[in-house]
């Protein structure tokens, strides 16, 4: 099992979370996921740094595999994205997956494009899935549908195919992304809707990877567990549907007002009962997930890390 820590470069600088990551692999983290925003999901306590120019600092400063979320299509052309890849890929080889969604307003209206329906957006990645991976294989590639590229070719090739993730939040997805992905990864949800998800995916890729984003919050006490993720998360608890139109950090803070802290509960383990922890990545590793990746949601990183090295990981590596 993979248990990684996620880099949240919406809510912390550059280099606050070089510091977080090195301190993660200390605390005994394996892994990385980095999100890759142009705009955060608040305007409070919010940054915005370039996360494939940070990965190249975070990779040569640790040991541990990194993955990074992306949307190629609007903001990036899939050639550049490919030529990022097997870049990083050649300075530290077999340590980079990446993870593809379709992408939302927030980041991706900042071209002056027009912000298509979800089903172009879904033709757009499958589009540029198909363009990355060739450029990856050595072709040159010319290809002209909902991605234009024309006589493209990489002169510095990836040393290995990297691992391509698909993101879904449902089944009807996760079955799409099976067509295109050799992995997936999700966010911890209900149970059943999990089960839905995974065997959605696996008709399609019955060996295909599983990688869960786990959202936590650890503070000092439980009442600050449950605060502290509303304040922070809140606005990234209004449903898939909504997130992917919202365009500006001021109108997620302005539809976060009126998300219940009850709600937040729903989609964030709070606690700071080692046991919940341990339990939850027991559960996630027998449905199937291999790679777990947990995002301490809240501004408390450095106690969030002290406490998973001493209070859970020694545990999750001595049972599994």
């Amino acid at each position: 099992m993979t248990i990684g820590y996620h880099a949240s470069h919406e809510q912390f600088s550059p280099s606050q979370l070089l510091t977080y990551v090195q301190l993660a692999e200390k605390a005994g983290f394996n892994a990385v996921m980095s999100s890759d925003h142009f705009h955060p999901w608040s305007e409070n306590d919010s940054q915005s740094g370039f996360a494939w120019s940070w990965l190249g600092a975070a990779m040569q400063t640790t040991s541990m595999e990194f993955g990074i979320v992306n949307s190629p299509g609007q903001r990036y052309h899939p050639a550049i994205i490919a030529q990022a890849v097997a870049t990083l890929d050649d300075l530290f080889p077999n340590r980079l997956w990446i993870a593809l969604g379709s992408g939302q307003a927030l980041n991706e209206k900042i071209t002056a494009q027009v912000w298509p329906s979800k089903e172009i957006r879904h033709a757009r990645l499958e589009e540029s899935v198909q363009i990355m991976k060739r450029l990856w294989a050595g072709e040159t590639v010319t290809h002209y549908g909902v991605i234009a590229v024309e006589n493209a070719t990489l002169y510095t090739k990836p040393l290995s195919s990297p691992p391509v993730y698909g993101a879904a939040l449902t089944e009807s997805t996760a079955a799409w992304i099976g067509t295109w992905a050799g992995g997936l990864i999700t966010v911890n949800q209900d149970t059943s809707k999990l089960h839905q998800i995974i065997r959605a995916f696996r008709r399609l890729r019955p060996n295909g990877r599983l990688t869960l984003k786990l959202q936590v919050s650890y503070a000092s006490t439980e009442e600050d567990t449950i605060e502290a993720a509303w304040i922070s998360w809140r606005n990234n608890t209004l449903g898939n549907e909504l997130q992917a139109e919202l365009a500006l950090p001021e109108l997620f803070d302005r539809a976060g007002l009126h998300v219940a802290r009850e709600h937040v509960k729903k989609h964030v383990l709070t606690s700071i009962d080692p046991s919940r922890y341990i339990d939850a990545i027991h559960t996630y590793f027998e449905m199937g997930f291999d790679k777990i990746i947990i995002h301490n949601v809240n501004r408390q990183q450095e106690e969030f890390i002290a406490f998973m090295g001493k209070e859970v990981l020694p545990f999750i590596k001595k049972t599994t």
